[in-house]
């Protein structure tokens, strides 16, 4: 049964009684997104933050639209805008959205600018009226799917009639061809599929329209105001909209899931090649096939077959639009929609791209929102709305990797064979202006594998770099220095855009790897060794050629190399102040690589951040904050009057938790675990001793974080030969964490098995120790609630190296760009996010308990304590010697495992 919540005049509905901190936590949300503000909230795991933000965010946007409603209806009825009201604009009308521009003094008469003013609010009233006509016409089109059923299978049978025709048409062309040799057309349709089609530069094309714009946008349906939120992982994704389901919300509200080709695709042709790259080339490829214009008969007699067997089934626009009002009338996660994918005979993936513009609630993973190039892609439009971005504690390195950028020496020394074999087969039918463009990435692939020492002419296999090491440079120097700072890389990148040259050298390549034979053609002892040339940069691979036995062993197809180039050189297209570029030459060529490293992720969030109407940045530990403010808000041009922040505490009792800084061991050895002690036989027998203590007195699961798998592995076979690991065992069971990521589900069932037996048997053994990496695989994600978490351990402190070159970077620019922020609070605030992170996989609901010990005397430090978590911060004991902690350790377990 829903409660029915009012904070002020706000009436927030929630399907339970809220805690207290979920109500602020809706109330300050309200307000954030009322005021059109940024906000950054942390509400630590278990305390229900994503129903505060859902009931949140969702009761501002009901108010919202009743407003406008009300507005609207307001105007329509006087036919006056606020302009006209002497007294101003009228109650809740922001004279921004809805009042003309004053008129300008620029000496015509008053009969003129009365006249276009006029003329602005009769073109306002009747925008206004289409608004209202197409919102009434979706409701009244979504209700009737609602209401009858019999509808949602009318489209379905409709399909199923069509897929008949199709398959007796794919029946007909068989037997046609069986009666004569198809073989040709089907060669000579293949071999016009890979030639690139004329190319016009942006600039030519308007020279020849004449400067008109393509005038599709006119035909796109209004976007109403929305909310775009989004997360991580798509496990992340579908948890949120589980969790819309279960609200008040649930029955009322339009929501849709974006996702993958990967994850939505429900064609089994496509999905089966399994590669990301391979499933976007197919499917766009079959796209070009359903959408391509023909316009000689001819063309169209021999197209027709190809037709049948490229062009793809469930692209079938009426039924993409009965998905995309089906996923509308009804809130469906990204599993639910690929079930009715399948059902419907319609793709999701371009079904749920087609519900965008009527959507409430926009379901997304980072990707789609962070990177341009992909919003656009997906037709998603921030401006004026709202953007809730979800689990942001690494947003910062999400934008970094999502814009970073490497190629390996293999990979330049393929495209450029590739591209040359290319142009090369079809030189004679490319136009001037793509061998033009096509002879510009080869120069410049020439001169990227010149860079790494290395000759296009030669097997990068038997090239070796004069010197190995690791260069970094600012992307000026690289291109001054290479010279190739007078190629236009803006064009350049705009040609791969337009041509598809990526997709077209990738179907050459796929298409001559699986033919056999060869078409003979002048060409064709070049061609021949094509091949063997790609098969020897394969690692572990020889020169010779496969026999057809062999097909099966292959490397599968990753996508063209082309494709990964393509992003490095559209990389190369920052600001020069904004990345560097770092050279790294290996033992071998095909080893060495560039990579395009991001110094300023602002300047791709602030294209976010200035669009949308307002932003909530939420997470269950955003300490420490200042990164946030500095990096991305303000260097956004985002002042610090529009950025809120707000932090609520955690549901559970304060004597549920207890954050120990352990300062000394039990044989009163100082814990510092700074590079130069952390490897000293006393300093790991210190951890053994602590840990064998901590066994003792902790029931149930023990989980021990160190700072590296190097670290790691160096005190365990320390404490194989000390014997301090045979005495670990007798009290708890050891589990490590593996290094192989499809083997964590394995290690965690088996460690939770270990304590739910340990609990029912009660033996000499309490438990299980687990023993982790920060940063790990078990160090985000994973719930250590109750029994599987009752002590969280973190030995020393995190701290990134301090001698990786990019980190040395990155803390050089922000030293330079913002004098107030110092890269060394950088390196302090990377480790205390990891050390929140991992100590945040305990204590994940109200009844929960757990303690929390941090080995190092570091942490004491105030500068440190304050990076940490409030809820964490203001309970947190420091202990200068073992004896007090353990006392107080075995005391709270003792008290919490046996509260009689």
């Amino acid at each position: 049964m829903a409660d029915q919540i009012q904070e002020g005049s706000i009436h927030f509905p929630f399907p339970y009684t809220p805690y207290s901190i979920q109500k602020d936590f809706m109330a300050e949300l309200y307000r954030v997104l009322e005021a059109g503000k940024i906000g950054i909230f942390e509400s630590p795991t278990g305390t229900g933050k994503s129903l505060s933000l859902i009931c949140g965010a969702l009761s501002w946007l009901r108010d919202f639209e009743q407003k406008k409603q009300l507005e609207e209806a307001r105007l329509l009825t006087t036919g006056i805008t606020p302009s006209d009201h002497s007294e101003g604009s009228p109650p809740h009308v922001s004279t921004s959205q809805w009042a003309p521009d004053a008129p300008k003094s620029t000496g015509e008469p008053d009969w003129i600018a009365q006249f276009v003013q006029k003329k602005e609010e009769k073109d306002r009233i009747d925008r206004l009226r289409d608004e209202q006509i197409k919102r009434k016409k979706r409701e009244e089109r979504l209700q009737q799917m609602r209401h009858n059923a019999h509808l949602k299978y009318a489209a379905k049978r409709t399909r199923q009639e069509e897929e008949e025709m199709e398959r007796l048409l794919h029946l007909s062309k068989e037997m046609l061809a069986a009666a004569g040799s198809g073989q040709p057309d089907e060669e000579l349709g293949r071999e016009e599929e890979l030639v690139l089609a004329e190319y016009e530069s942006d600039e030519e094309k308007k020279t020849v329209s004449g400067g008109q714009e393509d005038d599709d946008e006119d035909l796109e349906e209004e976007h109403v105001t929305k909310i775009y939120y989004c997360s991580r992982t798509h496990s992340q994704l579908m948890q949120f909209v589980h969790e819309v389901q279960k609200s008040p919300f649930g029955k009322e509200t339009r929501l849709i899931s974006l996702g993958s080709r990967q994850n939505l695709c429900v064609n089994e042709e496509v999905k089966r090649l399994g590669s990301v790259h391979l499933i976007n080339d197919r499917c766009l490829e079959m796209q070009k096939n359903k959408h391509e214009k023909k316009n000689k008969e001819e063309e169209k007699a021999k197209r027709r077959k190809m037709e049948i067997r490229t062009s793809c089934p469930f692209y079938n626009y009426e039924q993409m639009q009965f998905l995309r009002d089906e996923v509308l009338v009804e809130v469906k996660d990204i599993e639910q929609l690929v079930k009715l994918g399948k059902e419907t005979q319609a793709c999701p993936y371009y079904g749920s791209r087609f519900a965008i513009p009527s959507a409430q609630l926009v379901v997304l993973p980072y990707q789609m929102l962070l990177h341009a190039a992909t919003r656009q892609a997906a037709g998603i439009k921030l401006q004026g709305q709202v953007v809730i971005i979800d689990e942001a504690h690494n947003l910062i390195d999400s934008i970094t990797s999502i814009h970073s950028a490497e190629v390996s020496g293999s990979q330049l020394f393929q495209a450029h064979s590739q591209l040359s074999q290319y142009m090369e087969r079809y030189r004679k039918l490319l136009k001037a202006k793509n061998l033009m463009y096509i002879k510009q990435i080869l120069y410049l692939l020439e001169k990227f594998v010149t860079v790494l020492g290395g000759n296009v002419k030669q097997n990068p296999n038997t090239q070796n770099p004069s010197q190995t090491g690791t260069e970094l440079k600012t992307i000026n120097d690289f291109l001054f220095q290479n010279q190739i700072d007078n190629i236009n890389l803006f064009k350049v990148q705009r040609y791969f855009e337009k041509s598809m040259i990526s997709r077209k050298l990738f179907g050459f390549t796929k298409e001559y790897d699986a033919v056999s034979i060869l078409p003979p053609f002048k060409e064709q002892s070049k061609l021949a060794g094509f091949q063997n040339f790609l098969q020897s940069l394969q690692p572990g691979t020889g020169a010779a050629p496969s026999s057809p036995g062999e097909d099966e062993s292959r490397p599968p197809w990753l996508g063209s190399p082309l494709m990964q180039i393509e992003s490095f050189l559209a990389a190369l297209t920052t600001a020069n102040q904004d990345g560097r570029i770092i050279v790294s030459k290996q033992g071998s060529l095909g080893q060495s690589s560039l990579r395009f490293l991001l110094l300023n992720p602002a300047v791709h969030f602030a294209q976010v951040v200035k669009e949308c109407r307002a932003m909530i940045i939420a997470g269950g530990t955003m300490q420490p904050v200042a990164d946030f403010r500095e990096q991305l808000l303000e260097c956004s041009g985002i002042g610090t009057e529009r950025v809120i922040e707000f932090s609520c505490g955690h549901v559970i009792p304060p004597d549920n938790i207890l954050p120990i800084v352990l300062c000394s061991g039990p044989s009163n050895q100082q814990l510092e675990f700074i590079y130069q002690k952390r490897e000293l036989p006393q300093m790991m027998d210190e951890i053994g001793r602590i840990l064998c203590n901590l066994c003792n007195v902790v029931p149930g699961g023990l989980v021990c974080f160190f700072p590296s798998y190097e670290y790691l592995h160096k005190v365990q076979a320390h404490w194989e030969q000390s014997g301090l690991l045979t005495r670990l065992a007798v009290k708890k069971k050891i589990f490590k964490e593996p290094n192989r990521a499809n083997q964590v589900e394995q290690v965690l069932t088996e460690y939770s098995k270990c304590i739910k037996r340990c609990s029912q048997v009660k033996g000499v053994m309490t438990g299980a120790l687990l023993l982790s990496v920060v940063g790990g695989k078990m160090s985000e994600g994973i719930n250590f609630s109750d029994d599987l978490g009752r002590c969280v351990v973190m030995v020393g402190m995190p701290y990134p190296n301090i001698k990786s070159l990019e980190l040395q970077e990155k803390m050089a620019y922000l030293d330079q760009t913002r004098p107030n922020s110092p890269g060394k609070s950088l390196i302090e605030n990377l480790c205390m996010k990891a050390v929140n992170q991992s100590i945040g996989r305990a204590i994940r609901h109200q009844q929960d308990f757990a303690s929390i010990v941090l080995l190092d005397q570091r942490y004491s430090r105030p500068s440190i304590l304050a990076k940490l978590p409030g809820w964490i911060r203001d309970q947190v004991e420091i202990k200068a010697t073992f004896g007090p902690a353990f006392a107080a350790l075995r005391k709270f377990h003792r008290e919490k495992s046996d509260p009689s």
